[in-house]
């Protein structure tokens, strides 16, 4: 909608996002989110630096540029790879034994 110049709603994850049926095993997992990255790094090939500047307004955020929806893009993406990250460690966090205080800011949190 940035490249057209449209306006565009914000996104609702818990309304708009996918609703799994099933609980997919992590091979599953790790498959889509290579397949998402893969097309999220086509559609971004297709922006040239003169697009950077195109704005549009966001439903919440008000006038925002290309440039700044790609930034957001991959600080979100990135994000992503941090919450991986943080699930592959956790076992081997919970298992160190006394030098699982070390990992204080690393461990998910089971008491929500």
């Amino acid at each position: 909608m940035l490249l057209e110049g449209k306006n565009f709603p914000a996104f609702d994850p818990d309304k708009q996002g996918t609703q799994l049926s099933t609980q997919p095993s992590p091979p599953e997992l790790a498959a889509e989110f290579s397949r998402l990255r893969a097309d999220s790094l086509q559609a971004l090939s297709r922006i040239q630096p003169s697009d950077l500047g195109r704005k549009a307004r966001h439903q919440e955020l008000g006038i925002v540029t290309m440039g700044e929806m790609v930034h957001e893009w991959a600080g979100h993406d990135l994000n992503h790879t941090v919450q991986a990250e943080r699930a592959i460690m956790q076992p081997f966090i919970r298992g160190c034994g006394p030098w699982q205080n070390y990992f204080s800011d690393h461990l998910a949190r089971t008491d929500k």
